[in-house]
């Protein structure tokens, strides 16, 4: 009778250890999470201040007689500077700055020209299509055969090491579910408009040439980050989803949104899943010289857990709050504009989302060099609430008094943002007559069919100890449970150790 006694405590005390190694697991930091985030903190006001001083010196040496390419905005700088920048298109990829920067997009792969803006087969896409470009395996840079209106039939799949880059022509995307990057990593999305995107799904989509699978039921999103890393978003414009304009959750990390205009929304940008889920502390974000305008609520952003670094953007309207969070994310506040609107009880900037003052007080929250105008004001808290907060910048981040220079070009370069006189205007394929907000079935608020849309897909789920743990521990106790009820009926009393 030793021997099954042993073998009972000894599966109890692997279970055990497995279901804490688990939990070790999920605290560890993300596989590519920057390990000094104050560093790209500073690189990113370096690069600033240097772009201002460059357009400063020529300026003095010129007089006044500078380039309009120069900026000061460091990342349209690098490429835009140089008068052939159409046949040097891949210069792009080394322009980022902040936590997306090493987004390498396609650069090294061939071009990929699309001809053509059907999408009349997701699962079996059409040579020339934008869906048939995204799909592949290898390394793209995607560009445009002329001006387009692309409406999806259901979400686009983007695979890893993809440039979409509408430079040069006029693209509209719209339709059904949009943009997602799930499970991918490097991929470049520049100067697109994204807009009236809505949830689709319950259908088979390609995601690779030798895969399509069942997808369930998409969200909305204009685009959509699941679990993926080393994403740029820039100079795209966007408005009118179902969902968010942008979302980033489950364990993404390492984005820049970057030179965006946002309008004609509610819920803005989520980044983190839920309160709960513990990767996504490690999820670090830089948001720097995007314009939010017109008809904007909320959410921009609205923050779990992570370092969000938002800087030298133009906040000139919402109505709700602008940067909402909860469950401790660091949120850090540079050289913004913060416009508020007429309502007096709308004024704050910020919002910490149904969380007690007793909790949020040591969350790192800070604004330093920000403009507030028309009685907006942002209240700091943990180390952010004093002058000298922990680490501070060695490099000072410029005034937002340069705002309207450092965001002049929002949105896509020669395209027409969505504004309220363009609401009506059609496109080929598709009328977006339309103007509701958010009907609020948000990704990351536990309301949408998530694990539907990824299961569903026949792609495999990220694998964790935690999920490993619970299989074995159930396969454990299943085995156990057969061998006492056959021979040792009297040790079932043992059970209640392993659940």
């Amino acid at each position: 009778m030793l021997l099954p006694t042993t073998c009972i405590l000894l599966i109890c005390f692997l279970s055990t250890s497995l279901s804490f190694l688990a939990n070790a697991t999920l605290n560890r930091t993300l596989p590519h999470q920057h390990p000094d985030p104050e560093a790209v903190v500073q690189e990113v006001q370096r690069r600033v201040n240097a772009s201002l001083s460059q357009r400063q010196m020529l300026s003095l040496q010129a007089k006044d007689q500078i380039s309009p390419c120069l900026t000061g905005n460091p990342i349209d700088d690098c490429w835009r500077c140089d008068a052939d920048w159409q046949n040097n298109r891949q210069r792009l990829a080394d322009c980022a700055i902040g936590f997306g920067h090493n987004a390498l997009g396609g650069k090294g792969g061939q071009f990929y020209v699309v001809t053509d803006s059907s999408d009349s087969d997701p699962a079996n896409p059409v040579p020339g299509t934008l869906r048939h470009a995204v799909i592949q395996e290898e390394p793209l840079w995607i560009v445009f055969a002329a001006d387009m209106g692309i409406k999806l039939k259901h979400e686009l799949i983007v695979n890893s090491y993809k440039t979409i880059d509408g430079r040069g022509v006029i693209v509209h995307i719209v339709g059904n579910g949009c943009i997602t990057l799930q499970y991918v990593s490097n991929v470049i999305i520049h100067n697109v408009h994204i807009h009236h995107c809505k949830p689709s799904g319950n259908a088979n989509i390609r995601s690779s040439p030798t895969h399509a699978g069942w997808r369930g039921r998409s969200d909305g999103d204009g685009i959509s980050i699941f679990s993926a890393r080393q994403i740029w978003i820039d100079h795209c414009s966007l408005s009118y989803c179902t969902d968010g304009l942008i979302d980033a959750i489950m364990g993404s990390t390492g984005i820049t949104i970057s030179n965006s205009y946002f309008s004609h929304h509610d819920e803005v940008m989520l980044l983190g899943h839920n309160d709960r889920y513990a990767l996504d502390s490690g999820m670090q974000v830089t948001i720097a010289f995007n314009h939010f305008g017109e008809a904007l609520v909320q959410r921009m952003p609205r923050c779990r857990r992570g370092y969000i670094h938002v800087v030298n953007n133009d906040f000139t309207q919402w109505e709700m709050y602008a940067i909402g969070g909860s469950a401790n994310p660091t949120i850090n506040s540079q050289g913004n504009r913060y416009t508020a609107p007429g309502d007096p009880n709308a004024k704050e900037v910020t919002k910490r989302v149904e969380t007690d003052e007793s909790e949020w007080t040591d969350w790192n929250w800070r604004t330093e060099g920000d403009i507030m105008v028309n009685g907006a004001f942002f209240v700091p808290s943990g180390a952010g609430a004093s002058v000298q907060y922990a680490k501070a910048s060695s490099v000072e981040p410029k005034a937002a008094g340069l705002i309207d220079q450092l965001t002049m070009n929002a949105g896509v370069l020669g395209g027409r943002r969505e504004s309220s006189e363009t609401a009506s205007t059609s496109y080929p394929g598709f009328s977006n007559g339309s103007t509701t907000y958010s009907d609020n079935t948000g990704s990351g608020d536990g309301t949408s069919d998530y694990f539907g849309m990824i299961f569903g897909s026949a792609a495999a789920p990220p694998l964790t100890l935690s999920s490993t743990t619970s299989v074995l521990s159930s396969l454990l106790i299943f085995i156990l449970t057969l061998h006492m009820t056959t021979t040792n009926l009297h040790l079932l009393l043992l059970l209640p150790l392993i659940l």
